[in-house]
């Protein structure tokens, strides 16, 4: 059994990360876990040793955080009931000259949690804000939900509480083509799950609940198929739930390359591939490189191979 010494792991963060500056009158925003310890970054534990204060969105368990890994440090509130005041102290502090580090209860300052607001503020007095990156459970989400395509994400965190301002900001996510991250409490996953199924019952989405912790778990499904699964255990409504609403293809994409491809093959039987594709884009209006590979990929299929004499 190893035997956990909090200040060994200090004095190890110290030497990885002692080398860089960190200088004061500075507010630090600083990535916690999202619920394993383990994944909080040797950056983020020296950072928090050196500070002055920490602005916690909960005193109490970022309190529980920090004894964790052996520090010590005064704490005061900074929740989005009351940002704006704490700004006012943040600055107020940032002007003697301290270090000022800025978390949340999971995750990172600012994307869906308090923060945004003392970061501008803290830029209009003048001083300088430093991110401390590391884990994030909107990265961890996609890169295990296998989704498809290079066109990008949507962040869209927690959809409105309202119902009628909910129902149109999902209709927007189902009717979106790139790849959506939503954010969900285990008290409304029921009811969002019932909203994905009547939207976009064929689109695919990955239910990804309590990522990083022992229970952790990842499934993939079609939207339609939501309030079964939800339904078929109880234990699949605890805990905090990322979903991926996969990726769909943009309507008429494909019918527009059918039309690329028999453009292109008429043309090449006469004219050189250049002028081929530039005539190509003015009849199709298809981007001229997208159509030069397509080209490329025709004049190699039709090109029979060398043979020896």
């Amino acid at each position: 059994m190893i035997t956990f010494h909090p200040g060994s792991v200090l004095s190890v963060a110290a030497s990885v990360a002692g080398g860089q500056e960190y200088p004061p009158a500075t507010l630090y925003v600083v990535a916690t876990p999202i619920g394993n310890l383990a994944d909080i970054s040797l950056r983020a534990l020296h950072l928090l040793s050196l500070v002055d204060a920490v602005a916690c969105e909960d005193t109490r368990h970022s309190v529980q955080l920090l004894r964790h890994w052996g520090i010590s440090k005064p704490t005061f509130a900074l929740h989005q009931h009351n940002e704006c005041e704490a700004a006012l102290e943040v600055v107020s502090r940032l002007a003697r000259g301290e270090r000022v580090a800025c978390v949340s209860d999971a995750g990172t300052p600012a994307i869906s949690d308090p923060g945004a607001r003392v970061a501008a503020k803290v830029r209009e007095a003048g001083f300088r804000v430093v991110p401390i990156p590391g884990v994030s459970s909107v990265m961890a989400a996609l890169s295990a939900a296998g989704v498809e395509g290079q066109d990008g994400f949507r962040f869209v965190g927690f959809l409105p509480a309202q119902a009628h301002a909910r129902d149109l900001a999902l209709h927007y996510c189902a009717q979106a083509c790139e790849t959506q991250v939503l954010f969900e409490a285990p008290h409304r996953i029921v009811a969002l799950g019932a909203l994905l199924a009547v939207q976009c019952p064929q689109r695919r989405v990955s239910l990804c609940r309590e990522l990083t912790k022992q229970f952790e778990s990842i499934d993939t499904m079609l939207c339609e198929q939501v309030p079964h699964w939800l339904a078929g255990n109880p234990q699949r409504l605890r805990g905090e739930f990322v979903l991926v609403l996969h990726a769909q293809a943009m309507p008429g994409l494909d019918e527009q390359r059918t039309k690329d491809l028999a453009t292109l093959k008429v043309l090449l039987r006469d004219l050189p591939l250049k002028h081929a594709v530039d005539l190509a884009a003015e009849i199709t209006g298809s981007g001229r490189k997208g159509l030069y590979a397509q080209a490329l990929k025709l004049r190699q299929q039709d090109t029979p191979p060398s043979t020896l004499p």
